[in-house]
């Protein structure tokens, strides 16, 4: 938790290596997930809120976009430049109402939650009637080939660009704590199968990119 909060105002510099890429990506998938203008979300383990601003585009000035995390660092440095409304909290015990949101997210923090049955009960407990989970997290491939790269690229050469762009020892440990995560992630039918326990309708994942990134899907049941 210390570290995130050390190496937070360089989170963003991060997201600019990859000429931001991923901030399109995520918001053009949760449009493709029926994330639409007037709706209310809820972004958890908001971070720098990286994902929020690409919902804030998506359910425009009727809409609105709430974040949650743990972390103080990583608030403050959202605060700076995003006027969103942000609590403190985790995922097993999120501080808001149930049926409060149309779209609850998470990107790239799944696997920190320690208690997936928690925080899956959690999200279906905020959600509206009919409302939807998206979820973006990280994906190793099973093969032997596939991990040795995927390791590579998160586990070297990641942290070797972001401490070359950042000058920060704490965001190059950052993005090599990164890979000690990603490695020992659950594997998605496993996530699926705790998705469809928790209550969720229509449970799913798709790995959009081997080694890279894995969607989760689910709605909660209801009109």
């Amino acid at each position: 938790m210390d570290l995130l909060d050390r190496s937070a105002e360089h989170y963003d510099t991060v997201e600019a290596m990859f000429l931001d890429c991923g901030l399109l990506y995520r918001r053009m998938s949760m449009r493709a997930a029926g994330m639409k203008k007037g709706m209310k979300v809820l972004d958890v383990a908001t971070g720098t809120g990286a994902l929020a601003r690409g919902a804030k585009r998506n359910v425009g000035e009727t809409g609105r976009v709430f974040g949650v995390a743990p972390n103080r660092g990583m608030l403050t440095e959202t605060k700076k430049s995003h006027s969103l409304p942000l609590s403190r909290g985790v995922a097993q015990q999120l501080p808001f109402e149930s049926n409060s949101f149309d779209f609850v997210t998470m990107g790239i923090a799944l696997r920190h939650v320690l208690d997936l049955a928690a925080a899956f009960s959690e999200y279906l407990r905020v959600l509206k009637p009919g409302g939807r989970l998206w979820i973006l997290d990280s994906h190793v491939a099973k093969s032997k080939f596939g991990h040795w790269m995927t390791k590579q690229v998160w586990g070297r050469i990641v942290p070797g660009m972001t401490f070359m762009f950042t000058r920060s020892k704490d965001a190059k440990l950052l993005m090599d704590y990164y890979w000690d995560t990603v490695e020992q992630c659950v594997e998605p039918p496993v996530i699926v199968e705790a998705l469809k326990r928790a209550g969720f309708d229509r449970a799913r994942s798709r790995v959009m990119l081997p080694g890279g990134l894995c969607e989760y899907k689910g709605s909660k049941p209801g009109a």
